[in-house]
């Protein structure tokens, strides 16, 4: 029985021993865990400058840049995702340990695509198009907190597994 067909029938937590070891193994690892904080810096940066927009009337076009370079980096970030998903669990996307946070993606992924197809087809003025900006950001936050949290989860899984006698006090 291969390992991913194992975990269905007996999960261990976030991950099994051999998805951890293809984990570290592969430089799809290393590649999220630059692009994720590279699209929260970005992120953060372009929320003042949508937040200034929004306050002053000043600056649309930096805004606009900005939610556009931090969509660009969302998309970047799903598809090398998507490509470690399948590296670590054997499937492109909505593994078990990752399925409730690839759900919520696609909403956060919906929510940019909208932004863009309002701004390309120029069916919203400016400041409702930054308020969807907004919203895509908010999603955006509540899907970064919920992979923040997992990662978490794996560290500590990863802890007690070295350190059994830590689970009795957790």
């Amino acid at each position: 029985m291969d390992s991913h067909k194992a975990r269905k029938s007996a999960p261990t937590g976030l991950y099994t021993a051999e998805e951890r070891a293809r984990r570290d193994q592969t430089v799809w690892t290393l590649i999220q865990g630059i692009l994720a904080p590279l699209q929260f810096v970005v992120f953060l940066i372009s929320l003042v400058l949508v937040l200034r927009y929004l306050w002053t009337g000043l600056g649309y076009e930096i805004a606009t840049v900005s939610i556009l370079l931090k969509t660009a980096l969302l998309y970047l970030i799903m598809i090398t995702g998507a490509i470690w998903e399948k590296i670590v669990f054997g499937q492109y996307l909505f593994a078990a340990a990752f399925f409730w946070e690839d759900v919520f993606s696609f909403a956060v992924i919906a929510l940019h695509t909208a932004y863009l197809w309002a701004l390309f087809t120029a069916v919203l003025a400016p400041v409702p198009l930054m308020l969807l900006a907004l919203a895509a950001y908010a999603a955006y936050v509540i899907n970064a907190t919920q992979f923040v949290l997992k990662l978490r989860a794996a560290r500590l899984q990863a802890q007690t597994s070295q350190n059994p006698a830590q689970e009795l006090t957790a």
